[in-house]
């Protein structure tokens, strides 16, 4: 039975990601607060891992968590691709050729780390927004009122779209839909409880349309995927996910090295997931609009990427930290969230781009056509020596840290 309930809020957050949750610390730290709408009835657990460049470390800093994180996972600045069809090993450093070092993380613990800096009743769960629309009050000012599954209306002076990759309030303020990459992703944890004994660096393989991942977390989980040219699979697979994991060892990537079958075999299956991999147009991130009044987006719900560059979650961060700023230093809402889109707006475009560019390198001349062979050696021999590390390096960038409210 429908609640019908009406409230009233100040700052209203849809979504509880990555996105979500950062938004509503580096509010609070600015000292407003907001109300955080979580379809799920408890945080999301899907997601194995991700991948945190310095980036994202210099905005959890500004966050207040990033002690939580840094000194239970370690560091590691190499990564060692190996070619499949050659044999041919090369050793690149997988945070460019700056001084630093990148981190993977349980997913998890870092939604958790966000969440224990809210006051308890900030996220509301089981709250599925279902529409949108604006009024005028009788002062001229605008309100924003949103509509949940369960009846409830609730009325918000700003809203902000934290809500994935297929944003309600992305549709609303007219931004395109995600375009399919081609290329689909099979991730996962893998647990061994004795240790899996592997050195502290990224291990990548390459196969023709194909490539796979090993990244530790610690001495006893890994996190793996494996990136394929294709972006559709059965739905009688999807449904199991040990059917899931016999595509991966039986079939797909049946040929490659014992390391990954080995680390694939000792999957947690809760954390085992598939999906295609999408992105919004680098031109219309740039040139669409990603405000309007009061409402504003931030996260995949602005600029979805491929995680080639492993800036989703990272440039999620920078997000939440440059909004609540420039909240703090505007003379209105509506100049406060005009600042933070133009902010964002070319850097989110470089990541997307870059990211479509680098998952396009790695997986051309998958097939027989003439071309391939001089693609692959493109890949090998000028890519990953000298054009990835450039672009990571161009990823480095430190957003700043959060003005106390009384300056």
């Amino acid at each position: 039975m429908e609640k019908r309930e009406e409230q009233e809020e100040e700052i209203v957050i849809v979504g509880g990601g990555i996105a979500g949750l950062a938004t509503a610390v580096a509010l609070k730290r600015v000292g407003l607060n907001s109300r955080v709408l979580e379809s799920h009835s408890e945080l999301r657990t899907t997601g194995a891992a991700l991948t945190l460049f310095p980036n994202a470390w210099f905005a959890l800093r500004a966050l207040g968590v990033d002690h939580k994180l840094s000194s239970v996972y370690q560091t590691y600045q190499k990564s060692l691709v190996t070619n499949l069809e050659t044999g041919v090993e090369q050793e690149f450093s997988f945070a460019g050729n700056k001084d630093s070092g990148v981190k993977s993380v349980h997913r998890t613990a870092l939604l958790q780390a966000l969440a224990e800096e809210l006051p308890t009743d900030t996220i509301r769960f089981s709250s599925k927004l279902i529409s949108i629309k604006t009024e005028t009050k009788q002062d001229s000012s605008k309100i924003t009122i949103l509509r949940l599954a369960d009846g409830t209306t609730i009325k918000a002076k700003v809203v902000i779209g934290c809500d994935g990759i297929h944003s309600t309030i992305a549709q609303w303020l007219g931004q395109s839909q995600p375009i399919n990459s081609g290329r689909s992703a099979f991730r996962s944890l893998a647990v061994f409880p004795e240790g899996h004994g592997m050195k502290q660096q990224v291990r990548q393989y390459l196969g023709r349309g194909m490539r796979a991942g090993i990244i530790p977390l610690n001495s006893n989980e890994l996190y793996w995927f494996l990136v394929i040219n294709s972006s559709s699979l059965d739905k009688d697979i999807l449904a199991n996910p040990d059917q899931i994991l016999k595509k991966v060892t039986n079939n797909l990537a049946k040929d490659f090295p014992s390391d990954f079958l080995t680390v694939a075999e000792h999957s947690d299956l809760s954390t085992l997931t598939w999906a295609p991999l999408l992105f919004r147009a680098p031109w219309n991130v740039a040139f669409s609009s990603a405000h309007n009044g009061n409402i504003t987006i931030a996260g995949d719900a602005m600029h979805p990427m491929t995680p080639e560059i492993g800036q989703g979650g990272c440039s999620a961060l920078e997000d939440a930290v440059i909004l609540a700023r420039c909240l703090t230093h505007a003379r209105s809402t509506t100049d406060g969230l005009k600042s933070y889109v133009e902010e964002r707006r070319w850097r989110v475009t470089w990541l997307v781009a870059a990211a479509w560019f680098s998952g396009r390198i790695q997986h051309i001349g998958g097939g027989d056509e003439w071309w391939s062979g001089g693609a692959r050696w493109f890949r090998d021999r000028v890519f990953y020596k000298i054009i990835f590390p450039r672009i990571v390096d161009s990823v480095w960038y430190d957003c700043g840290d959060l003005l106390d409210p009384a300056e």
